[in-house]
């Protein structure tokens, strides 16, 4: 479970902030001012800082500063009514990762939030190709077939299959899942994801209503079994 440290001194922001984040699995602490968000990092480590600029105590500027300085750093996405060009430059310069403008939407804000998170993540090789029972599927050439004969899928079906299948027996979220397959600007739904799992298990498995490959984890996302 990643760790994300929230630093925003309107109580309303802080709240909503930390209640879709909490929703979405995460680990979340919360502070009010500049003083007490970098001392909780040194010593907590966080994997990721929501950081508001205008802070009590000490500004998100020199918060930033002062953790890039240091061995290992967060991941910081700056979060700021300010949208002055000069203003995210400097953001930027002092070492943030991502920078959002208020106003913003909370689903774009997730999906900012899952994209620096895998970022910092090692990429797992993809396999090129997947057999269960009757089925073979190239993910190369996009090509599937099932007993010989020809299988219709859609390329994001194959693109899902192929994440799901790179960690085989490990359940992954449905907002990772969103993320890696769909990307940041799409900000899909996550009845998304159980669409397209619906239309793959009536491709794969034996029998639909009872799946032996594309498992649902409930409440938290899928996991794939050869």
């Amino acid at each position: 479970m990643s760790r994300v440290l929230v630093m925003e001194d309107d109580p309303s922001m802080l709240r909503g902030l930390t209640d879709v984040l909490r929703r979405e699995g995460y680990d979340v602490h919360a502070v009010t001012d500049g003083e007490a968000g970098y001392e909780w990092a040194k010593a907590k480590r966080p994997d990721l800082i929501v950081l508001d600029l205008m802070l009590p105590k000490m500004s998100g500027y020199e918060v930033c500063r002062k953790l890039r300085s240091e061995a290992d750093p967060p991941l910081i996405m700056m979060l700021t009514a300010r949208a002055e060009e000069a203003d995210r430059v400097l953001g930027l310069d002092l070492g943030a990762d991502d920078y959002v403008t208020k106003p913003f939407s909370l689903r774009e804000f997730l999906a900012r939030v899952r994209a620096l998170l895998r970022r910092s993540r090692p990429a797992l090789p993809l396999p090129d190709q997947v057999q269960v029972e009757a089925v073979f599927i190239d993910f190369r050439r996009y090509e599937a077939s099932k007993a010989g004969q020809s299988l219709e899928m859609t390329r994001r079906e194959f693109q899902l299959l192929r994440a799901l299948a790179s960690r085989p027996g490990e359940v992954i979220k449905r907002s990772e899942l969103l993320d890696q397959v769909w990307g940041l600007e799409a900000y899909p739904t996550t009845r998304t994801i159980d669409n397209h799992i619906a239309g793959l298990r009536a491709k794969i498995e034996r029998e639909p209503a009872e799946p032996q490959h594309l498992l649902t984890i409930r409440g938290v996302g899928y996991k794939w079994m050869p």
